[in-house]
């Protein structure tokens, strides 16, 4: 064996010098893409965080070249001859494609001065595109988001796919909107050149996959939550307060990563941002980041640096705030986070659940902020109920009128919020919450005509299976929520009642533009299981009607059959006041009038006066 072969690598390298025109393989039991919207969450606010600290308005481009480089953690690889393997380090190389792939169509869209980084993504031989990361059953995926940005994962598609069409649908709403203007070459130049990654190269396997688990099982890689708890630890006295301070650190700790990867960090920069950060920063060239952003960089060093401010001054404020305190908000964040996976549809918590779905991340912060060490069971559940029904109706409001829910576009205002209901009783945050609902422009009143299309189709799917759902229990049914969003393995799909055929309506619609949109209508929709949507095909209304009544209640009834010998669901079309009718033949005016049917469902189930449910107080009071 060469000397070569025993040597080991490790080098800083900018983003550039690790993409630009490589090749990394990655071997077959490792190839799953994994991250959740959570990670590539927090890898762009990191990255966009520091980008914005740094640069000023008065800059040139020039002056990027003289930003602090940034470091992004670790790769190790393996050096299999020519060829590159990636033994860990796969998950951010991957999401970093997936950014660069994005800002090289945002550069286009924009217009502003190009920065060459197609050679970061991909090297071309003879014609042919190869992706940097050379996956095979990832390839056809990646040039489809790398030509057009959209790339539609079949049912039969491996894991990695589907989770790379999410995450990068998701960058839109994540990349903030200051980026999205000429400060964007900027911004791209920093992260090509200043952005830094200590990539470490071993010359066979077992090297490479030595290093990995000196790296990770014997945790020598000191991370932001391990640098805050040694700073707490060594202002409590030594002995048995910082022995019992340490147990529950670990305890926690350990509790929240077996329940996700990562949600130890995720729930201290929570917790901090919810409770003791007090300004965000404002969406406004040069302007200078707050409390909230540097918690979300670096919560260690802001609590060193705002120690005093937290109340940190004794050994026993140091022990009460690990003891007591974190105590405290880390139960609630676990259950907060299995409120997340589970659904229960008599719990207070089912509406973190739907708000999850939607993958409103910034839910965790508006949950927790009210939350006080003093409350009981009840209280504790009381508001967390009011925060996450307050969420499902801004959000369902959002949806209904095309307003986007994306994380970048509602952080100011949620985070804003948050401060403003730290701490509150009951009362008062049902009052706040249910005040901030009612001067909210845009509710189901204001867009009597809402389609579906590409881009709001799942949420759209969502919002039907909460309508749905709302019927089936209403009528003395079981929930049927979770099913509906193929929570139990089957696979339910949007289904038009019309189907594609404009020359069946020709007599209303002369034009098929008319006819698409008229068909793409929130009245014309329902959802059935995948196998039988399938099934229905081309059929004519007619012939689906009678296949209707064996499905959902809200698909069922469209059939005559539906109101009779059915006393649940006769009950509530009573009860309710909705205009519930059967159709022998399904029209233009047909799809309206359903519409405001499933309008009128709605405004029911998302209605602001039940932020008072629970709490004894009045509206208005």
């Amino acid at each position: 064996m060469s000397e070569r072969a025993n040597s080991i690598d490790g080098y800083a390298k900018t983003i550039s010098e690790v993409l630009k025109d490589k090749k990394y393989s990655i071997d077959y039991y490792q190839r799953e893409y994994k991250w959740e919207s959570k990670q590539l969450a927090e890898l762009i606010t990191d990255l966009t965080g520091k980008f914005l600290q740094l640069y000023s308005s008065d800059h040139k481009r020039t002056d990027v070249g003289g930003y602090p480089g940034y470091y992004l953690g670790s790769i190790i690889i393996s050096q299999k001859g020519n060829q590159p393997f990636i033994v860990d380090g796969q998950q951010r190389l991957t999401t970093l494609t997936l950014l660069l792939t994005y800002l090289r169509r945002l550069q286009a869209e924009l217009g502003t001065p190009e920065v060459k980084i197609d050679e970061l993504i991909y090297s071309e031989s003879y014609g042919e595109k190869s992706f940097n990361l050379d996956v095979p059953d990832r390839n056809d995926c990646m040039h489809g988001l790398f030509e057009t940005g959209e790339f539609e994962a079949l049912p039969e598609s491996v894991e990695s796919v589907s989770t790379l069409v999410s995450r990068y649908s998701e960058i839109e709403g994540l990349f903030p909107d200051e980026l999205k203007s000429e400060v964007l070459p900027y911004f791209i130049d920093w992260l090509k050149d200043r952005v830094q990654i200590v990539q470490i190269t071993a010359y066979n396997d077992d090297d490479a996959y030595a290093i990995f688990e000196t790296m990770n099982d014997r945790g020598l890689k000191l991370t932001p939550a391990d640098m805050l708890k040694g700073y707490l630890l060594a202002n409590i006295d030594d002995g048995k307060p910082r022995a019992a301070a340490n147990d529950l650190w670990r305890s926690w700790m350990r509790r929240l990563e077996d329940l996700g990867e990562g949600l130890s960090s995720d729930f201290l920069k929570t917790w901090l941002r919810s409770q003791y950060s007090t300004r965000i920063r404002e969406r406004k060239k040069d302007a200078t980041p707050q409390d909230w952003d540097r918690i979300g960089t670096e919560f260690h060093r802001w609590l060193r640096n705002d120690a005093k401010r937290v109340g940190l001054e004794s050994s026993d404020a140091f022990s009460d705030f690990v003891t007591r305190n974190l105590d405290f908000y880390a139960r609630q964040y676990e259950r907060i986070s299995r409120a997340k996976l589970s659904f229960d549809a008599a719990s207070p918590l089912r509406f973190i659940r739907f708000n999850a779905d939607h993958r409103f991340t910034l839910q965790d912060q508006m949950l927790l902020a009210p939350l006080c060490i003093e409350d009981d069971v009840v209280t504790v559940d009381t508001k967390l109920e009011i925060v996450g029904r307050f969420i499902d109706i801004l959000l369902a409001w959002r949806i209904w009128n095309s307003r986007s829910t994306d994380y970048s576009t509602m952080q100011y205002a949620m985070t804003t919020l948050m401060f403003r209901v730290r701490g509150l009783s009951v009362g008062e945050l049902a009052r706040e919450l249910h005040r901030y609902l009612l001067n909210e422009a845009e509710k189901f009143d204001t867009n009597d005509d809402l389609v579906v299309h590409q881009q709001n189709r799942a949420q759209l799917h969502r919002v039907l299976a909460r309508i749905t759902d709302h019927v089936t229990t209403c009528s003395g049914f079981a929930s049927n929520y979770v099913e509906l969003t193929g929570g139990n393995g089957v696979r339910y799909e949007v289904e038009h009642i019309w189907a594609n055929h404009p020359s069946r309506h020709t007599d209303e619609f002369p034009q098929e533009s008319d006819f698409a949109r008229h068909r793409n209508r929130i009245g014309d929709l329902l959802l059935l299981p995948k196998q039988h949507n399938g099934s229905y095909n081309d059929d004519t209304y007619e012939q689906k009607r009678p296949r209707y009544y064996s499905q959902n209640l809200l698909a069922a009834s469209l059939d005559p059959q539906a109101y009779e010998k059915n006393p649940g669901f006769l009950r509530f079309v009573a009860d309710s006041g909705l205009h519930f009718r059967p159709y022998e033949a399904f029209t233009a005016k047909s799809i309206t009038e359903r519409g405001e049917l499933y309008r009128a469902i709605a405004s029911q189930v998302w209605e602001p006066a039940d932020l008072y449910g629970n709490t004894g107080i009045e509206e208005g009071a």
